[in-house]
């Protein structure tokens, strides 16, 4: 039996085995069980997709689950690297959740139903990817949809009133994007299915030629719209920083770094391989797309002070970056170099396996500062690397990789990015010479960005002074969310000296995805070269060269700091003593030259109430500042639509007056309205 299938099958039995274990043992089985159960799910599809990726193909119909069009799964290197990536974040984030679980109570991820849901999430995100026809990759899509939605909501009826209505608000929004975009997606995939005469993928491959250029194009964007809301792209962005940062801290990591990345393996799959390429307008609208996200969210990201919620901007920020490459491969396929339109979707793909790697490790490491201290705010922060040594050394490696700096892991994907750009320069076209100097200033910007956001993040969460008695009373996690995080951090660590491991792999998945022009990647462990290129880079050399260079400077930081000591023991400290908590840098303090900077776009928002004493109105009692900076896209865009909705429900109800004879007036009404369509249409 091929080694797809048997993992395929493995993986299924062992979710099915993880729900039952969830929704049926005691409570302190229950959480071990259904970890190890989903643990092992995951290990199995990171064996199906690393086998894909090596060079192997699986395929199957099914068709007595689903009448009449049955299932049909097909993977191959573009389905196993996806497959390989969710595998690899469920692996760890289960070994990360059994800990995670035993710190909340039988209202929250530790219910019975959230424990049975998560394996059935995790099983979804891994077969996503192994959908072969139109109905199969729908089902597999809203299965993945509800049960993360359901995850989500597992703390509503947890924590303090306030907690409840965010946790409530942030579920509604979540519902309604995501079943905005799957309504979306129905119609995009349904129209193609009816314009190529089937709806297995090899059909809409075959079809799709014949198709009207009108309709390619509507299937392409209906499609390409759902699946950026999926990703979080910019202005479809709403429920993200709304629904990760309250949903559990294991759900948050396996949203964040395996669900969104289905998004952009939507576009990629529909856009290259089942409809061949397209015009240089889709890829444009794609590349615009992910520029935009890419700066607004790091933006958002700067200046908030909310952990959970600054990551889950970052997300939307690097899943940004993924699709400006893929834009970017479009435009170059569509102009006939395959080379350079190869190397930006390797790339592309291999931003997304490190974003998965750092990001699963950043919100885990969020989860466990927020379970011991039950604070996600900064300003509330502090103190946490004496008190959570570990959890901020696992945080720091994945800071690293997040602001795309060697020895991290998500430079080297980064620096390949901004290669593929550099040189499709040459490619000609008044489009590229517009359009990719532009997308190297928004990669340059989102990374500089970046830098300064998780420097603020690990500077003033975890090495400033305490500035709460939760942060100063925090303890480290217990050792299973330890383990969890090591996976993530081994993860990063490999990702980020050995890349070029990679390289095969990344190339067959390219050549999956249609563009089989040459390998995009050459090389070994060591180095790697672009193919056709002269550019060359080994991460390993660079990482030991910046070991060496820090390390001569901190000696000679330290040696320098000893003969200030010595000379400053005599001297007298004027009175002030050892500077105190509200003397440090807080986030929001950190992040107001930025927010000064961009103040045109973001448009932050401040309100000063003075209070005098009821005595004299000359003399204040209070003084209370407000500042808050919200999204502006969301206040422009959405808000307006949502109240002329609650208006317009409003005024509905002086429909409803409880006059039995007026609901048969509008019963007769109704269908009079009815036939008289009938009979216009006949």
């Amino acid at each position: 039996m091929n080694v797809i299938a048997t993992a395929t099958v493995t993986a299924a039995g062992l979710a099915a085995a993880a729900a039952l274990a969830g929704a049926a043992l005691p409570p302190r089985a229950r959480a071990v069980t259904a970890g190890v159960c989903t643990a092992a799910l995951g290990a199995a599809a990171l064996a199906a997709g690393t086998a894909a990726l090596g060079g192997r193909r699986w395929s199957a119909s099914l068709p007595g689950l689903l009448p009449p069009a049955g299932i049909h799964l097909a993977v191959d290197a573009l389905s196993g690297l996806f497959m390989a990536v969710a595998g690899a974040v469920v692996l760890a984030v289960a070994v990360y959740g059994i800990g995670y679980a035993a710190g909340h109570g039988p209202h929250g991820i530790a219910s019975r139903g959230a424990q049975a849901v998560l394996p059935v999430f995790a099983l979804a995100l891994v077969l996503v990817p192994a959908a072969a026809s139109v109905s199969t990759f729908l089902l597999l899509w809203e299965t993945m949809a509800l049960t993360s939605l359901l995850l989500v909501l597992a703390g509503h009826r947890a924590g303090s009133p306030a907690r409840q209505a965010a946790v409530r608000a942030a579920g509604i929004w979540y519902a309604a994007m995501t079943h905005l975009g799957f309504v979306l997606l129905l119609a995009g995939l349904a129209l193609f299915a009816a314009g190529a005469g089937g709806e297995t993928f090899t059909a809409l491959r075959a079809g799709a030629a014949g198709m009207p250029p009108l309709a390619r194009g509507a299937v392409f964007t209906l499609v390409a719209a759902a699946c950026a809301s999926k990703a979080g792209a910019v202005p479809l962005h709403p429920w993200l920083p709304r629904a990760h940062p309250e949903a559990p801290g294991n759900v948050s990591a396996l949203m964040s770094a395996a669900m969104v990345n289905l998004g952009v393996y939507g576009i990629v799959r529909t856009g290259f391989d089942l409809l061949g390429g397209g015009p240089r307008w889709w890829w444009l609208l794609v590349l615009g797309a992910g520029a935009l996200s890419a700066v607004y969210g790091v933006l958002q990201a700067a200046v908030a002070s909310d952990l959970k919620r600054l990551l889950s901007y970052s997300t939307s920020e690097n899943l940004g970056l993924a699709l400006v490459g893929v834009g970017a491969a479009g435009l170059f396929h569509a102009t006939g170099n395959r080379a350079a339109a190869s190397l930006a979707l390797a790339a592309a793909l291999l931003h997304i396996v490190n974003h998965a790697a750092f990001k699963a490790l950043l919100f885990c490491a969020a989860g466990s500062v927020l379970r011991a201290t039950g604070v996600r705010d900064l300003d509330r922060m502090g103190g946490l690397r004496a008190r959570m040594p570990a959890t901020t050394a696992f945080f720091a490696v994945a800071a690293l990789g997040a602001v795309a700096l060697p020895p991290g892991n998500g430079f080297f994907g980064e620096w390949l990015l901004l290669q593929s750009m550099i040189h499709g320069l040459a490619v000609p076209g008044v489009f590229t010479a517009i359009v990719l100097p532009l997308a190297v200033a928004v990669i340059a910007l989102s990374a500089g960005l970046a830098a300064a956001v998780f420097v603020k993040a690990l500077g003033v969460g975890f090495f400033a002074r305490p500035r709460s008695a939760p942060a100063a009373e925090a303890v480290e996690s217990p050792p299973t969310m330890l383990a969890g995080m090591g996976l993530l951090a081994a993860a990063c660590a490999a990702l980020a000296l050995v890349p070029g491991l990679l390289g095969d792999g990344l190339s067959r998945a390219v050549a999956a995805a249609g563009l089989a022009d040459g390998r995009p990647l050459t090389g070994g462990a060591l180095g790697v070269r672009l193919d056709r290129l002269a550019a060359s880079l080994s991460p390993l050399w660079v990482a030991c060269a910046l070991t060496a260079a820090l390390a001569a400077v901190s000696a000679l930081t330290r040696l320098t700091a000893r003969r200030r000591r010595r000379g400053n023991a005599r001297l007298w400290d004027c009175g002030g003593g050892a500077p105190t908590a509200r003397m440090s840098y807080t986030a929001t303090s950190f992040a107001e030259p930025l927010q000064r900077v961009f103040d045109d776009v973001l448009a932050p928002e401040q309100d000063v109430n003075v209070t005098p004493i009821s005595e004299s109105a000359y003399l204040v009692e209070r003084v209370r500042y407000q500042r808050r900076v919200p999204d502006r896209i969301e206040h422009r865009l959405y808000r307006p639509f949502l109240d002329a909705v609650t208006g317009l429900g409003r005024a509905s109800r002086r429909l409803a007056s409880g006059s039995v004879h007026l609901y048969l007036g509008y019963g007769f009404f109704g269908l009079v309205a009815l036939l008289l369509a009938l009979a216009v249409g006949a």
